[in-house]
């Protein structure tokens, strides 16, 4: 079962100053997953387009893979915390191992370090790699994954879905129109 709750904090954030990239940090629904809200359903695991080479390619490269995210269903009583880590394994399953998940299963109104767009999950997903921040970029569909990963000191990219807003993909510092894009940038 993959859960964990972080209480790290951060103060300031990090200055991206070196280039190299040794990991990406995705987030996992509408970015790896076609997003179904709260979803508790392995049966429901639909990876989205390029997800699959995108990671392979990622993996070809020598570049460790992770995963950040939210789910606040948790704290909400809407999932449970074995049917999330149903839901996680079934990504595994079709995705392929990843080599650090990081897991916020907080509400938005319990103030935590870790919940998007806080930089708590980027940082320890990172350290427990072994990496700095600064040589990680974050993937995600909304605003708070790339903040989360800015806010960390890492570099980011915006893959926009329905759901994104204009003034998300305006304020991203780089958009890509998926998954496999965003991946050549990194390997640039």
């Amino acid at each position: 079962m993959r859960l964990l709750l972080l209480a790290t904090e951060i103060t300031t954030p990090v200055t991206t100053t070196d280039p190299a990239c040794e990991a990406v940090l995705f987030d996992r629904d509408g970015t790896l997953v076609v997003d179904v809200p709260y979803n508790g359903d392995p049966a429901l695991v639909q990876p989205v387009p390029t997800a699959a080479i995108a990671l392979q390619t990622l993996r070809h490269n020598g570049i460790r893979v992770g995963v950040v995210t939210n789910q606040s269903g948790v704290a909400t009583g809407l999932l449970s915390t074995r049917a999330m880590a149903m839901v996680n394994d079934r990504i595994e399953q079709l995705l392929g191992a990843f080599d650090v998940w990081r897991i916020c299963v907080h509400d938005e109104g319990q103030g935590c370090p870790c919940r998007k767009p806080a930089p708590g999950m980027v940082v320890d997903a990172a350290y427990e790699l072994g990496i700095p921040p600064r040589r990680v970029v974050v993937v995600g569909d909304i605003g708070r994954d790339v903040h989360a990963g800015l806010n960390a000191g890492a570099r980011a990219i915006l893959v926009p879905t329905q759901r994104t807003r204009r003034t998300e993909i305006d304020s991203a510092p780089v958009v890509a129109a998926d998954l496999l894009t965003a991946v050549r940038m990194v390997l640039r």
